[in-house]
């Protein structure tokens, strides 16, 4: 099963469920939201989990494109990505967790034919402000499925305060041998599947109050998902991945690890231009500067001349394509080499401002700080600068 048939399975199995299909947003959060790129399919729906009614009604279905920036220094690893698309459904104030539950293991066994002995989950086990997920647990146990309790690893929120709820995490062996141990002990155990009961509000003072409705917010990954059906060893191998693979190796021949943060982070790079951000000093121009300048590092390793210029017409369009962009690939081409000219100048100016005899020796804070301060030299490039 592709990722395309994946989707539409998807898709379909929540409309024959009275689910309505919502168009996903772009990457930009709502005016009000406070992080910067979208990371669920929640994000755009916030008003409607405090209970706005939502003009398609109760039960939605959608397919949305995240970015997240705290698994930057995990990209690289197989289960990574820092853009992906997340598989969504929403009960606003309709049914119940162990009812969302339910459809979502016949979803995985009948509808993805995933073996039920492969299946582990998780489920919040109390605290001193709210008790076990009972609901979830039976659940669960009437179906068979082998369940571990944990706490912190079973609380979702959206940040300090607003909405949050226990979860149940839904994951899959990927071991060579038959399951054993849990998830929390297993990292062969990998999540595909989360569902948040977002039933309450957290306040600035740690307390909790009901929210106006009981709803339940699931978030499958794409990626992450295609690739274990496929039967790949990482998200990079999984079918939307193919022209990457295909591509990038003759072009810039590199190790596993790099191939894969490369592929990645230009990927990224290309659907956050395409959502209209350009590189910049602050904000989500930042993160994208931040992305192009890490594949550049890593591309100059091995080989000064090699050049974003280079990369292929086919892979911009594949992308801009596949996430419904419909911005020219001649100007993201002109986007990616406007900034690698900017971070040969930067490189430049790095080299000569760390021959000064000061900073010839053992880097301190206040020289980092200083560095990034007055020369506009961040961190991690005076580090490679150094370590070069």
């Amino acid at each position: 099963m592709n990722t395309d048939q994946l989707v539409r399975t998807f898709l379909e199995y929540y409309q024959e469920h009275g689910h309505h299909r919502i168009t996903g947003s772009t990457l930009i959060p709502p005016p009000g939201d406070p992080v910067l790129f979208t990371t669920s399919g929640m994000h755009p729906l916030t008003p409607y989990l405090e209970g706005r009614p939502h003009p398609l009604g109760r039960r939605l279905v959608n397919v949305q494109r995240c970015l997240r920036t705290t698994d930057l220094d995990e990209v690289g690893d197989l289960t990574h990505l820092t853009v992906f698309e997340m598989l969504g459904s929403w009960s606003l104030g309709d049914y119940e967790g162990p009812q969302s539950l339910d459809w979502g293991y016949r979803l995985l066994t009948d509808g993805f034919g995933v073996d039920p002995g492969r299946l582990h989950v998780t489920v919040f086990g109390g605290d001193e402000q709210v008790g076990p997920d009972t609901g979830s647990l039976e659940l669960w146990e009437g179906l068979g499925v082998p369940v571990e309790l944990t706490v912190e690893d079973n609380w979702w929120s959206n940040g300090p305060t607003g909405p949050c709820g226990p979860d149940s995490e839904i994951f899959l062996w990927t071991g060579d041998t038959p399951p054993e141990s849990t998830p929390t002990g297993d990292d062969r155990w990998v999540e595909v599947w989360n569902h948040v009961m977002m039933r309450h509000r957290r306040l600035d003072d740690g307390s909790l109050v009901p929210l106006p409705q009981r709803n339940v917010d699931t978030g499958l990954g794409l990626e992450r998902l295609s690739s274990l059906l496929q039967g790949r060893s990482s998200v990079f191998e999984c079918d939307v991945f193919d022209p990457w693979r295909r591509l990038l190796p003759p072009l810039w021949p590199l190790d596993e690890p790099s191939l894969r943060l490369v592929g990645d982070h230009l990927r990224s790079a290309v659907v956050v231009i395409g959502d209209g951000v350009r590189p910049s000093n602050t904000g989500r121009g930042y993160v994208l500067r931040r992305l192009l300048r890490r594949v550049l590092t890593v591309l100059r390793r091995d080989d000064p001349g090699r050049g974003l210029g280079d990369l292929p017409e086919e892979l911009l369009r594949h992308t801009l394509d596949h996430f419904r962009q419909e911005l020219p690939p001649e100007v993201v081409r002109r986007v990616l080499i406007d900034e690698e000219r900017r971070f040969d100048l930067l490189l430049e100016r790095g080299r000569r401002v760390l021959s000064r005899p000061r900073f010839r020796g053992p880097l301190s804070e206040d020289d980092l700080h200083y560095l990034h301060d007055t020369h506009g030299l961040p961190r991690e490039l005076v580090l490679d600068l150094r370590g070069a």
